[in-house]
């Protein structure tokens, strides 16, 4: 087990948005010791996954260009958290110990109901499920007919992303297309997609009923058939939190008060998609992730000093959605998270996206340099902080 006596231990499980974010801000401490727990060596973009599928991007950026030199980078997998021992075990047979951790663990690939879609269909949530996704494209004639299931955003961009391409497209929204647009921005993806090509099926008779090697089943009888099916119709959580015995909702986000401690224990505090304050979860994605990431680490930086963390809040702006290279859309919204009728579109859209995913690992890399340079969100995003309803805390 490795601990240090003179320093406080603090480790970070996840390096994505919220991980990566949340231990360069620990560093401002210098009696802080950081550890990162990660299973990659490379930060995953994982807002450019949908590009790696098409060949216009990796999707990686080093670590050393993201990460503090403060920051220990441990490449493991956590599988257990021990909170009377307040160690963490690794996949390797090692153990870390620490005083107080971070839980970044982010989101994944959930698993699908539908049947078939776990044999016959391809994720694309995580950095080795978009490569081997980009083979299976990269393998499929340039005449063969791809289907996506998911008329999110994933669903959207990466469909958008092969049919510019110059690959036959379907998408298959399972309900409304991009249902957390306003109707104004749907109707302009709409428009884009059939521009590209797409074939769009929405609407409450889309929703995939079964998956086979060649064809998506629709709940309303039809069937899609197709060369390959690409599911893009959800995340999940992974299950460490559940595992070590900590207190979850029904998906496996770790149950934690306004200020992201964990309600369980105060020397664990949750960042990004795999918190839940007041059981009420923020949407998932690299705009909430980046401001819980920060925030989290505060509140762990409060509590070495002696002072209580304080109501953690995200200030939604929008939503970016890539339509190919061409093309894009930021759907404006208020601070709550719904959208509203303003939005860009077009060539602009495209640039204002490109601005925004590059941007955020600048600030990345800012952060790096000097603890504290981001500026926390104002705590906009409209819920109602419950501390004193959530139950006790233990030290």
């Amino acid at each position: 087990m490795t601990k240090h006596s003179s320093r406080t231990e603090v480790i970070v499980i996840g390096g994505g948005y919220a991980g990566v974010l949340a231990a360069n801000r620990l560093t401002s401490r210098d009696d802080v010791a950081v550890t990162l727990v990660n299973p990659r060596s490379t930060f995953v973009e994982r807002v450019r996954l949908h590009q790696l599928v098409a060949g216009s991007d990796d999707a990686v950026v080093e670590y050393k260009d993201v990460l503090s030199e403060q920051v220990k980078l441990v490449v493991d997998t956590a599988t257990g958290i021990d909170r009377q021992a307040r160690t963490v075990s690794l996949a390797d047979g090692g153990t870390l110990g620490y005083d107080h951790l971070i839980y970044a663990v982010g989101s994944g690939s959930g698993a699908p109901q539908v049947p078939g879609a776990d044999r016959f269909a391809y994720p694309i949530a995580t950095l080795e499920e978009a490569e081997r996704l980009r083979e299976a494209v990269a393998a499929a004639p340039a005449s063969a007919a791809l289907t996506v299931v998911g008329g999110g955003a994933t669903g959207i961009e990466t469909a958008a992303e092969l049919a510019e391409a110059g690959r036959s497209v379907t998408l298959v929204c399972g309900g409304q297309l991009g249902a957390y647009l306003h109707a104004n921005g749907r109707r302009f993806v709409a428009k884009r997609l059939a521009a590209l090509g797409v074939t769009v099926l929405n609407g409450p008779g889309t929703k995939a009923a079964s998956v086979t090697a060649d064809a998506v089943h629709l709940a309303d009888g039809r069937e899609v058939r197709g060369h390959l099916t690409i599911w893009a119709a959800g995340f999940g959580i992974p299950d460490l939190a559940a595992r070590s015995g900590l207190s979850t909702d029904e998906t496996g986000r770790l149950l934690t008060d306004e200020t992201l401690t964990s309600i369980d224990d105060d020397r664990i505090v949750a960042a990004g998609d795999a918190a839940a304050p007041s059981g009420r979860s923020f949407r998932m994605g690299c705009q909430s992730a980046s401001q819980l990431g920060p925030q989290a680490a505060d509140a762990v930086l409060r509590r070495i000093e002696g002072r209580r963390p304080e109501a953690a809040g995200v200030d939604f702006q929008g939503l970016c959605v890539s339509l190919g290279r061409g093309a894009g859309i930021f759907q404006f919204s208020r601070k709550d998270d719904t959208a509203i009728r303003f939005y860009i579109g077009g060539r602009t859209g495209a640039r204002v996206k490109e601005t925004v995913v590059s941007h955020t690992v600048k600030q990345f890399s800012a952060e790096a340099r000097k603890a504290g340079a981001r500026a926390l969100k104002a705590k906009g995003d409209a819920r109602q902080p419950s501390v004193e309803a959530m139950p006790a805390q233990v030290s």
